[in-house]
This record gives structure tokens, C-alpha cells and sequence, in this order.
């Protein structure tokens, strides 16, 4: 099961190694209606920019369309806090972190009025992709 590692994300840890980590972090979100529309490597991007290591680590950009289109009907501006991201990445014992920004700590940040459905309908999809990577 997940827990909730800061007030706005769920977090977890699997015993997977990284590209599996990432396959089923993205089968999870597929299964509860989400696309991946980015993949930042900050491994390779820390070493192409700066010439550093750095762990695996991977920031999916993630993005419901049903609830993104109807966040942006109620509040335009809120594509500030669009796609909702997912960190992945190797710890140090052989398992990887993930983390999943929730949708509802979010929408309450962006201060617009009448998403509390749509607040709760984006936790409960977030909450059930983080119980689907322990099955």
C-alpha cells in the first residue's frame, strides 16, 4: 500500500528495479484513465548540462484529459499546475521511490472555486494507482 509522503503527493517504494519501476507506474496510470505526456531523464539531463552523476531518476508529466479538460473549463490558469508529475527513481538499496503529485492538493493551492468534485475524483484516481503497484 502507499502512503502519503508530504501533504501534496502519495509516495511509495517498490522492490523493482527502475524500468520496471517506470513500466508499471505507467500501466497504473494508464488503468485509471492518465497519458504520459513527458518524460524528463534528470539522470541524463544532469550530465549533459552540468557533467554530473546523478541516480536514475525520471519526472513523468502526466495528464488525465477528462479532468484536465474540465479544470481548464472552471479556471483557465490552472495549466499552471498541469500535467500532475510522477517521480521515480533508484534508492539505495536496490528498490526505487515513487511519488505522485495529488490532484487535489492542487486544485486547492490554485485557490478556484467549484473543483471540489473534480479535487476528489483526480485523489481518488491518484490513491487507487498507488494501491495498483502493490498488487
Amino acid at each position: 500500500m502507499s502512503d502519503t509522503a508530504l501533504p501534496y503527493s502519495f509516495q511509495t517504494r517498490l522492490d523493482l528495479p527502475y524500468e520496471q519501476a517506470i513500466a508499471k507506474v505507467t500501466a497504473a496510470l494508464k488503468a485509471q484513465g492518465f497519458g504520459v505526456l513527458t518524460e524528463i531523464d534528470v539522470k541524463a539531463t544532469m550530465k549533459q548540462k552540468l557533467g554530473v552523476d546523478f541516480r536514475k531518476y525520471i519526472i513523468l508529466g502526466a495528464c488525465n484529459p477528462s479532468l484536465a479538460h474540465q479544470a481548464l473549463r472552471a479556471e483557465l490558469n490552472i495549466g499552471l499546475f498541469m500535467p500532475c508529475n510522477a517521480i521515480i527513481y533508484e534508492d539505495d538499496v536496490g528498490g526505487c521511490v515513487v511519488a505522485i503529485l495529488d490532484p487535489a492538493a492542487l486544485l486547492e493551492m490554485s485557490g478556484a472555486s467549484g473543483l471540489d468534485a473534480l479535487a476528489e475524483d483526480g485523489h481518488g484516481r491518484i490513491r487507487r494507482v498507488m494501491e495498483a503497484l502493490h498488487r
